[in-house]
């Protein structure tokens, strides 16, 4: 049996996390939070059919805060324009995050919302293939090619920042 009790303890549980990994997709913990909240909002009336289904409850959330993010950037991208290139408006990683790169940090904005969520789903939640792919609604190969990809972009910036650095000496 399934109801508002089971519901609770899985926000109980998972909430924390769930926040963690949204900071790592959108580098807010105000917009995160918000994130989670629509989620967790629009999933708690469908939570016996969400729990009846066969896989993994909390693949099931993370994939739809994934998707959550992806339309957020979205809609965002189509009202917004960006007046600076300066990344300092970002809030940081949360006081519970493991600490990660400031030049990293500040490069994960650059990534397509899939790739980056392939890259913190692999090296900060610690998921293999499957799982992520099974938060990614995609198959473990594309997973495969979406962390290939973020990290060879990842790796471009960092040589671009390597050749700059060397012309300043």
């Amino acid at each position: 049996m399934t109801g508002p009790a089971d519901f609770d303890a899985f926000v109980r549980a998972h909430h924390v996390g769930l926040v963690r990994y949204a900071v790592l997709l959108c580098g807010s913990r105000a917009q995160a939070e918000d994130i989670v909240h629509d989620v967790l909002t629009r999933v708690y009336p469908r939570w016996a059919d969400i729990t009846d289904r066969p896989g993994s409850v909390l693949a099931y959330v993370r994939r739809a805060v994934t998707n959550e993010h992806v339309s957020w950037r979205r809609r965002w991208s189509t009202r917004t324009t960006v007046l600076v290139d300066d990344l300092t408006h970002l809030d940081g990683p949360t006081p519970a995050a493991p600490a990660v790169d400031d030049q990293l940090w500040h490069r994960l904005p650059g990534l397509p919302a899939r790739q980056r969520a392939a890259l913190v789903l692999r090296y900060y939640e610690d998921l293999d293939d499957d799982e992520i792919a099974e938060c990614l609604a995609c198959r473990p190969g594309t997973v495969r090619s979406l962390v290939s990809r973020g990290l060879a972009t990842l790796r471009a910036a960092d040589d671009i920042h390597l050749l700059r650095g060397s012309g300043d000496d």
